[in-house]
């Protein structure tokens, strides 16, 4: 069985409709998915600081242009995007951490990070809040409480750095990046055809 590990953070606009289109895609091709948070921050100041530079110049024609695309890749996928909004940029390191507090419960935590991405970008709802972590994960069947508590933990916190290293490791640049196989490295919602292509292989 083919296999997509599929590293993600929550703040992502690009990752919202990645992580929507590829539930189909990874269905069809019957492929196995391992959901893997990272912080995407750290990924940015590790390899990728060319970002932030991108973004201290809204006047770009680039980033004007990368967000008419957007807007039309969310009508393309039928997904409701409300964004940016006062919250953005997220810092995401909570969210990022309650991800990871749900990682070995693979099926929860895509119920989680489904929900997440719904109240970030459609709702316009601030992750960076515990009560709205808290909120999400009770609306997926969650102790939302004891998911706030776990987020906190020395052992989540790790593994938050431990994922991000691994990502950059990889060759990861931002988010979301995907790996076919554990070799082939794929980045953002417009290389999923090269991402069926891949685990068709």
């Amino acid at each position: 069985m083919a296999h997509l590990t599929f590293y993600y953070d929550l703040s992502s606009p690009w990752t919202y409709l990645a992580f929507h289109n590829v539930q189909t895609l990874v269905t069809e091709m019957e492929a196995d998915v391992t959901w893997r948070p990272f912080l995407v921050g750290g990924v940015f100041n590790a390899v990728n600081q060319s970002v932030y530079a991108a973004r201290s110049n809204p006047e770009d024609p680039k980033v004007i242009h990368n967000f008419t695309w957007l807007h039309e890749w969310a009508r393309v996928a039928q997904l409701p995007l409300n964004f940016p909004t006062q919250f953005h940029p997220l810092k995401s390191v909570l969210p990022m951490r309650a991800c990871c507090a749900l990682e070995q419960d693979q099926a929860a935590l895509r119920a989680f990070t489904r929900a997440a991405f719904h109240a970030y970008f459609a709702d316009g709802r601030n992750l960076d809040e515990p009560s709205v972590i808290a909120d999400i994960a009770h609306k997926v069947d969650l102790d939302g409480a004891a998911l706030v508590t776990a987020a906190t933990q020395q052992e989540v916190k790790d593994k938050l750095r431990a994922n991000t290293d691994e990502a950059i490791a990889r060759g990861a640049f931002g988010s979301p990046t995907m790996i076919v196989n554990g070799k082939q490295l794929y980045f953002g919602n417009d290389q999923l055809p090269l991402v069926r292509q891949a685990l068709a292989g």
